[in-house]
C-alpha cells in the first residue's frame, strides 16, 4: 500500500512547489496536498495559476508574486509566515527560483529562521537533458540566453568550450538567431532543440546548427524551448 504524501506541519510553513511544465497530469500528489493546505498561494501569474487550481478544484486566496513586485511581496509574505500562516509559492511552470521568482523569498525565510520545504516537480532542464541523448554525468544550466547578440554569442562561445552539456532556455522568436550564431561558433557541434516539453507537439530535434537552422527557417518554431549544446568531450 502506498504511503500518504508527506507534508511537514503546515503551520508557519512555506511550500515551494513545482508545477507542470505543460501536461497537467504531471502534478504530484504532494503538490496538491500542499496547495490545499495553504492559507494563501503566491503565484507568478494569478490568471495562469488560477486555471491550474480550478482544474484540480482548489479554492484558495491568490496573490501575485513576480519580478516587478518580488521585493514588496517577499516582505509581506514573510510577515504572514511569521504570524503563523502557511504560504504556497508557485510559478507559471516548473520550479520557483529556476529562472523564475522564488529565491528571494527562500533567502528571507533563511534569514528570519522561518521554516520552508521544497515540493519538487517537473523540470524543463532535466526533461530536456534526458531527451537530448547527450551526456548526463555533468551539465551546466545557464538560464535564458541574452537578448542582445553580443551577450548571446559570449554565452554560446563559453558553451562551445565546455566539456559538459550546456542547457539554456530560449524564445521561439530568437532561436533562429541563436542557431545562426552557432553556425559560426561551433558548426560541427551537436545541438538539441527541445520544444513544447510534455505537451502534445513535444519535439526533440538534434543536429548541427546549419541543419537545425534550415529546418526552423522552413518551419518556424512555436512554444517554449530548452536549447542544449553537447559538450566538446562528446
Amino acid at each position: 500500500m502506498a504511503s500518504a504524501p508527506f507534508l511537514p506541519d503546515a503551520a508557519r510553513m512555506l511550500y515551494v512547489i513545482g508545477t507542470p511544465i505543460g501536461n497537467l497530469n504531471d502534478i504530484t500528489l504532494r503538490a496538491l496536498e500542499a496547495l490545499k493546505s495553504a492559507d494563501v498561494i503566491a503565484a507568478e501569474d494569478t490568471r495562469h495559476s488560477g486555471n491550474l487550481l480550478r482544474h484540480f478544484e482548489i479554492r484558495k486566496p491568490l496573490v501575485s508574486y513576480h519580478e516587478h513586485n518580488e521585493a514588496m511581496r517577499t516582505a509581506e509574505l514573510s510577515e504572514r509566515l511569521a504570524a503563523g500562516e502557511c504560504v504556497a509559492l508557485i510559478t507559471d511552470a516548473g520550479m520557483p527560483g529556476v529562472s523564475d521568482p522564488g529565491a528571494r523569498l527562500i533567502r528571507a525565510c533563511i534569514e528570519r529562521g522561518l521554516p520552508y520545504t521544497i515540493v519538487p516537480g517537473v523540470s524543463a532542464v532535466l526533461t530536456g537533458l534526458v531527451g537530448s541523448g547527450f551526456s548526463l554525468e555533468r551539465f551546466s544550466y545557464c538560464g535564458f540566453l541574452p537578448v542582445k547578440s553580443g551577450g548571446r554569442e559570449r554565452e554560446l562561445r563559453a558553451a562551445a568550450e565546455r566539456e559538459e552539456t550546456t542547457v539554456f532556455f530560449e524564445s521561439p522568436y530568437r532561436i533562429n538567431k541563436t542557431l545562426a550564431a552557432c553556425v559560426d561558433l561551433m558548426p560541427e557541434r551537436q545541438l538539441c532543440v527541445a520544444r513544447e516539453l510534455t505537451k502534445k507537439f513535444e519535439e526533440f530535434r538534434r543536429g548541427v546548427a546549419a541543419e537545425l537552422l534550415a529546418h526552423y527557417e522552413a518551419h518556424p518554431a512555436k512554444g517554449e524551448i530548452t536549447f542544449l549544446v553537447e559538450g566538446n568531450g562528446g
